[in-house]
């Protein structure tokens, strides 16, 4: 019985109707096994790169080139060696640990006692609860300080000075102005000589830290605006969350109560 020229059509167009879909879905196919178009979304998604046509070209080449050497690699029995297998076995145990890792550290959030005890180690930074508005000068050697501190009893400008001779370029082309802020912000030695002065004074010796010698001006000082645990709770909680060492520590007493509860011989 012969089909009309009509009947063929028909045939043709409801074929490839169910055909194309299912193309659609895969990159590729490799000796008969399809490559899933989502694989290469997942590929271009950890590189990490915006999406391109020559990006995607480049993912599909390369899942080509694994299922052929995955392919070549079974025929010719390579999946059955001993150590191939203990490598895979390895692999596993650590794809495993590291979902337990991040699935745990992702569902076990710090806890009220964790966050209020952070809360309190940043307030510590606060000193006095004291913000202290001030003005320095960084130079590399001893005697230039000396030299400067000079020239500010005989009346130089303190500002002139910070803009031709500090070092730290970001304040001393503001004059040596470092705005306000916590004394807890700044190294220690910088910090002492600080909260020492008076509104006005100015560092009657260089002060030394690891960045050079500073000579120092208090402008002027203010209470400084602690936020409350409640205010600042969820960014606490985010904070933690993200701290690698909170994380490990985490871990590894969830770690330690396994194995107070395993049996091991």
């Amino acid at each position: 019985m012969k089909i009309s020229s009509l009947t063929a059509s028909l045939l043709a167009v409801a074929l490839a109707a169910t055909v194309a879909p299912a193309m659609a879905q895969n990159a590729a196919v490799v000796n008969g096994k399809a490559i899933p178009s989502a694989k290469v979304d997942a590929l271009i998604k950890k590189s990490g790169q915006p999406e391109s046509p020559e990006l995607r070209n480049r993912a599909r080449e390369m899942l080509i080139d694994r299922e052929l050497l995955e392919q070549d690699a079974l025929k010719r029995g390579l999946l059955e060696r001993e150590d191939v297998q203990e490598q895979l076995t390895q692999a596993r145990l650590n794809v495993l640990v590291a979902a337990e890792f991040e699935d745990y550290v992702k569902n076990s959030p710090a806890t009220e006692e964790e966050l209020r005890k952070q809360y309190d180690k940043i307030k510590t930074q606060f000193g006095n609860g004291k913000e202290y508005h001030a003005h320095h000068i960084l130079v590399e050697k001893e005697a230039d300080a000396k030299a400067i501190i000079a020239k500010l009893k005989a009346g130089a400008k303190f500002e002139d000075i910070a803009k031709a001779q500090s070092k730290d370029k970001g304040s001393g082309a503001n004059g040596g102005d470092l705005d306000w802020a916590n004394p807890g912000t700044y190294v220690p030695e910088f910090s002492a000589a600080l909260t020492a002065l008076k509104k006005g004074e100015i560092t009657q010796t260089p002060v030394k830290t690891q960045f050079g010698w500073h000579v120092i001006r208090l402008d002027d000082t203010r209470d400084a605006k602690i936020p409350s645990f409640e205010e600042v709770k969820p960014q606490l909680l985010e904070m933690m969350m993200g701290d690698q060492n909170w994380q490990r520590t985490k871990f590894q007493a969830m770690l330690k109560d396994l194995r107070e509860k395993a049996k091991i011989q």
